[in-house]
């Protein structure tokens, strides 16, 4: 019988600090930290029908729309699972209009997390997938002080990790620390992920495409020439195109990833500067996917190169197969 390859997350990141001789161990406890926080929100998703979660709050969040429940329970879980490691200086979220600060009683750490605690969550209600998608950068402030917002305002290249978690049929897990993309599924009978995508490579090309194209009126005509001639029939050329759109990001990307194919979220005459956000989406997907042999672009330029203006800038973003 084969000898089964049996490695968890959180052995695996053990094995790869293992490869840095100057590791200090601590931006592992950071990805354990946040392991367990998406263990947690995994539990309380797959039973978000049987209990009062799923539906609004009632509120809305900093960007104006209607938040859900079982947002602000990832939300709050991930700043509690978080802010007493004595790993992170300062946190950041989609959901709060300014950095969020560790409590003067715990310890002052070296990095800085940035999350969207439950992207795609406008599907919640009709059990489609979504996802926590994390940034994590070294503070550039003054060691032992509490983090600032420039700790934050940091361009995609100097991300040390990032990652997100799928919640969907199964909860599987995927980040990068800069040497290649690895993803881990949970087995909820161990309740540990477990490697079950080594070394992700997305294809260099792929006939799969993900746009919501009920924004085509508004889009520049140059993108409508685009898609129009990803439909035409070319046998040379291998067209038409299979469009795939979930309508949650980051469910869109992590087919995309494993796939192939592009995911586009536009600027258009109703969002000029496009609507997902640089900090929270943009740059971790743009990391991960250049880690795995893609690219991510705005149109003009390279996602990780963008220089931050704020916590909320919303950016295009064209991402994917090379």
């Amino acid at each position: 019988m084969a000898k089964i390859k049996f490695l968890t997350l959180a052995r695996h990141i053990i094995e790869e600090e293992k490869k840095h001789p100057h590791a200090t161990g601590e931006l592992s406890g950071l990805l354990h930290d946040l392991s367990l926080a998406a263990k947690v929100i995994s539990l309380e998703v797959n039973k978000a029908g049987l209990v009062d979660i799923l539906g609004f709050t009632g509120d809305s969040n900093v960007h104006g729309e209607r938040v859900k429940k079982l947002d602000i329970f990832a939300h709050d879980m991930l700043i509690w699972a978080m802010d007493h490691g004595g790993h992170l200086c300062v946190m950041a979220s989609e959901e709060e209009e300014d950095i969020i600060h560790i409590p003067p009683k715990y310890n002052i750490g070296k990095y800085v997390l940035l999350f969207d605690p439950l992207d795609g969550s406008s599907n919640i209600d009709a059990n489609v997938s979504i996802g926590t998608i994390f940034s994590i950068y070294r503070r550039v402030s003054p060691a032992g002080e509490p983090g600032t917002l420039e700790d934050c305002l940091q361009q995609g290249f100097k991300q040390v990790a990032a990652g997100y978690v799928v919640y969907g049929s199964s909860t599987i897990l995927v980040y990068t620390a800069g040497n290649g993309v690895h993803g881990f599924t949970l087995d909820p009978a161990f309740g540990e992920f477990i490697l079950s995508h080594k070394n992700i490579q997305t294809p260099k090309k792929s006939k799969i495409y993900s746009i919501n194209e009920g924004n085509y009126l508004y889009w520049h005509p140059g993108l409508k020439k685009y898609i129009k001639y990803l439909q035409e029939e070319d046998e040379q050329t291998g067209r038409p195109y299979t469009g795939r759109y979930i309508g949650s990001m980051i469910a869109d990307f992590h087919r995309n990833l494993l796939y192939g194919g592009i995911f586009m979220y536009p600027a258009d005459s109703r969002n000029p500067n496009g609507k997902l956000r640089l900090m929270y989406e943009c740059n971790p997907v743009a990391f991960i996917i250049e880690q795995a042999g893609g690219k991510a672009i705005d149109g003009k330029q390279r996602i990780l190169d963008i220089k931050p203006e704020n916590l909320h800038q919303r950016v295009p973003i064209f991402v994917g197969s090379e």
